[in-house]
């Protein structure tokens, strides 16, 4: 029979081992988003050869491109001109799922480093943003290029934001801001093969 004091060091030992697994896993994580960002920094060259691929290069590119944490890609660049070969609405829709998964090393460096965050003002102002309007937020982050969409999907993850609503917002406001710039590079395209012929 097992006396109170030795139930509670055996609690206390799967505490234990529980927080080191935990501890160990979200390492592994942080440090498996860290290789990813630096091998897609490093190859960043190659990113624009995808675009052989078409409709699915443009999936590609995307994802790459945001996979990266805060190092940046020019992603949406490639887009556009493959906006001018084929329709720019399915490159924009293509280009918009990819980065949309893309985003997700943020969401997951995020919620798997909750204890390193920062607390400076702009991370508590984005937080608080967040915990109000979270949909909005990543919508928001995703269609605007200036905001810094690698710290809403930091966020997203630190504050466990549920998945499929942080992929449904980024999805919808990438894609949108695909459909925008990539037609408008399309519109652009055409306006100057008409001034030229």
């Amino acid at each position: 029979m097992m006396t109170n004091n030795s139930a509670e060091i055996k609690t206390e030992e799967i505490k234990k081992e529980r927080n080191w697994k935990k501890t160990s896993l979200d390492v592994f994580m942080i440090l498996l988003v860290i290789a990813i960002t630096i091998c897609l920094f490093l190859f960043r060259a190659r990113v624009s050869d995808l675009g052989n691929f078409g409709y699915l290069g443009a999936f590609l590119i995307s994802l790459v491109a945001n996979a990266t944490i805060i190092l940046p890609m020019p992603g949406l660049l490639i887009l556009i001109g493959l906006g001018a070969s084929f329709n720019p609405i399915l490159v924009a829709v293509c280009g918009g799922i990819g980065g949309s998964l893309g985003e997700m090393t943020g969401y997951i460096l995020g919620r798997s480093g909750r204890r390193i965050t920062s607390n400076n003002k702009w991370y508590t102002r984005a937080e608080n943003w967040m915990k109000k309007r979270g949909f909005l937020a990543v919508f928001c982050f995703a269609l605007l290029p200036f905001l810094p969409l690698d710290v809403a999907g930091l966020i997203a993850g630190v504050l466990r934001y549920p998945v499929w609503k942080f992929l449904l917002a980024c999805t919808l406001g990438k894609t949108l801001l695909y459909v925008i710039m990539i037609q408008t590079g399309a519109w652009g395209w055409d306006a100057f093969l008409e001034l030229i012929t």
